[in-house]
């Protein structure tokens, strides 16, 4: 079993190492989502959403799925996170551009909050983002920008990149960030060196910006969902685990 480097800072900084079918979270977790519609910048983007079977309302979250796309194996994992007790919805942010401008990308994932606050099984004042790879970036990115979001995780990112489309480093807003992150990354990962994500969290810290960061020893980019598919690696239900309980410590 590979180690587990943790960590966990604010001040002390350790750096060592319209209709929904709703889900059903009846076996093991695993919920059954549908495809939606999302208005935005005139055009109509697909979205993949899920939620609990009954009651609520619940926390939501937005999920950016990584630059290979809305890969089968993100529409299981809002299946599954649904069945935690969360509305779930996945943008398909690459259907009209493959690399879409910042604000593009912003304008769509605030019209998918929009529609969230549509419905009757959201708190609306209760609102996650989580993004991969790309959707990391961006996850990075608009935390800071989009005041509806109260905490994020930003898995294997990217802080001082531009992006594809040459936009602005998210490690240029750390000082309007406000709200709670996690960070996950590997220790492996190649294309996003975790050296950078260690100046990262080195940066929050100096601003004063709470978050918290685990690194998996060994994990390349990417851990969570390989070859299309949903991982079922130990290191993988760990950090799912890890997100769905930061999550409902500060969307609860």
């Amino acid at each position: 079993m590979r180690s587990i480097v943790v960590v966990a800072s604010m001040v002390a900084l350790l750096i060592i190492a319209g209709c929904v079918s709703p889900g059903d979270g009846s076996d093991g977790g695993v919920g059954n989502g549908t495809t939606v519609d999302i208005e935005s910048g005139g055009q109509t983007y697909p979205a993949y959403t899920a939620a609990p079977v009954e009651g609520g309302p619940y926390p939501a979250v937005v999920l950016i799925h990584s630059f290979n796309g809305l890969e089968p194996g993100y529409e299981e994992m809002v299946d599954r996170f649904a069945g935690e007790g969360f509305v779930v919805i996945a943008p398909e942010w690459q259907t009209f551009e493959q690399s879409p401008q910042d604000d593009t990308m912003e304008a769509l994932i605030r019209d998918a909050i929009t529609y969230l606050e549509t419905r009757s099984d959201v708190n609306a004042s209760s609102l996650g983002l989580t993004g991969f790879c790309a959707g990391g970036r961006y996850t990075m990115l608009f935390l800071p920008h989009i005041e509806e979001f109260d905490s994020a995780v930003a898995w294997y990112g990217f802080p001082y990149s531009g992006g594809p489309a040459n936009g602005t480093p998210p490690a240029d807003f750390i000082g309007e960030s406000e709200d709670p992150m996690l960070i996950i990354h590997g220790t492996a990962d190649q294309a996003s060196p975790v050296a950078d994500i260690y100046q990262y969290a080195t940066d929050l810290d100096a601003a004063g910006k709470y978050f918290e960061l685990k690194v998996y020893q060994g994990e390349p980019h990417g851990f969570m969902v390989q070859d299309g598919q949903l991982s079922e690696s130990f290191v993988a239900q760990d950090a799912y685990g890890e997100m769905v309980t930061f999550f409902n410590r500060t969307l609860g």
